[in-house]
């Protein structure tokens, strides 16, 4: 006789889960109820716990980051791996964001969409979620542009004309390509010069 000592799956009905709002997120967390050593980040309500970052995913968004903030300067803040609040049930945790001001006009709160010019993922094994689901909160937040750097096959998803049921535009670009974000035109970047080197 088998015995299952795996627990049965559980079916639960979507509209039955508990939706926590921002507030209450942070009230988790201020209550130790949420780890704060544990990464987590709040999407539609849901917390959810944020993948591990490997050395390719480390040192491609160190390049992003150093890239753009050497080439534009002051001009806006690049935040990396820290909240923004697209609305009161979602508050995610992007690998970058460029946005408006400086540090200290967030001090009462993190950026609005608003707020933002721009935000990327650095995928390596989180492409399907980055690409099929956060894609669509950013879309109806009105996140004007979204990127996916696609560790694995070396490639970029730019995601663009927010609609409230996702992006109408989806391009995937390969080596050696460049582009700009559409906020700053005058910006091109290289793909293979943001991406980790081939070993």
């Amino acid at each position: 006789m088998t015995t299952n000592i795996y627990p049965p799956t559980l079916n639960a009905d979507s509209n039955r889960l508990k939706r926590w709002t921002v507030e209450e997120y942070h009230r988790l967390s201020e209550l130790g109820i949420i780890d704060r050593h544990q990464r987590t980040e709040l999407i539609a309500g849901q917390i959810f716990l944020m993948a591990a970052k490997g050395t390719p995913h480390v040192v491609a968004l160190q390049i992003l980051a150093d890239t753009l903030r050497d080439r534009l300067g002051n001009e806006v803040l690049i935040r990396t791996q820290d909240p923004i609040q697209l609305d009161n049930f979602s508050e995610p945790e992007p690998d970058l964001a460029i946005v408006r001001g400086t540090i200290l006009d967030y001090t009462a709160h993190h950026p609005y969409p608003q707020d933002v010019y721009l935000v990327v993922e650095v995928a390596d094994a989180t492409l399907k979620d980055d690409c099929e689901i956060k894609d669509k909160r950013y879309a109806e937040a009105g996140i004007t542009e979204y990127w996916v750097v696609d560790l694995k096959n070396r490639q970029l998803h730019v995601f663009r004309q927010p609609t409230p049921t996702g992006y109408a535009t989806h391009l995937i670009l390969a080596e050696p390509n460049e582009f700009s974000p559409l906020a700053f035109p005058n910006l091109t970047l290289n793909l293979t010069a943001i991406l980790p080197p081939v070993n």
